[in-house]
């Protein structure tokens, strides 16, 4: 199960440098139009993958919830976001190392962000939720980018792991 999840880690930095290095060549008023995705711009959506990998990964350590809204732009500039995500992908790549199979085998207690409530699920479902919910909202910065160029990078995992490989 480790495994999985250390391929998964190495997955999500791999697609977000593809993902930000084609966003970095987009134009100001294209990286920050809102196109109708759930948080708006290309800017909006990135900006939420990182709230939300900092929110997991307090919940993940047991640490207070840091002070942000799901919407909330921690990074208003495009390359100290980008710096942001580099820190964070190595965090998560440092975090899942230091788990151990009774880690996984165990369970995680929170406080939801959008209500007020408290959750008890398996670590291991919470980490395939946090892996998949970057792989969801990559997936809309995806689509945006193909709308607003033509071309967006693969992201599909098979394209990691054959690069892994």
């Amino acid at each position: 199960m480790k495994a999985h999840f250390e391929m998964m880690a190495a997955y999500n930095g791999w697609a977000n440098e593809m993902v930000y290095g084609a966003v970095s060549e987009l134009g100001d008023a294209d990286y920050r139009a809102d196109l109708g995705a759930f948080f708006g711009s290309i800017h909006g959506t990135l900006n939420h993958i990182v709230v939300a990998d900092l929110l997991w990964l307090a919940r993940f350590r047991r640490q207070p919830r840091p002070p942000f809204s799901l919407d909330a732009i921690p990074h208003d500039d495009r390359e100290e976001l980008w710096a942001a995500r580099r820190v964070l992908d190595a965090d998560i790549v440092r975090y899942i190392g230091g788990l151990g199979e009774a880690d996984l085998a165990g369970g995680l207690t929170y406080s939801m962000v959008a209500r007020d409530e408290i959750v008890t699920q398996p670590l291991v479902h919470a980490l395939a939720h946090f892996f998949n919910h970057q792989t969801h909202h990559r997936g809309q910065v995806h689509a945006l980018l193909t709308r607003l160029t033509g071309k967006a990078p693969p992201l599909d995992l098979v394209y990691f792991q054959r690069e892994a490989a």
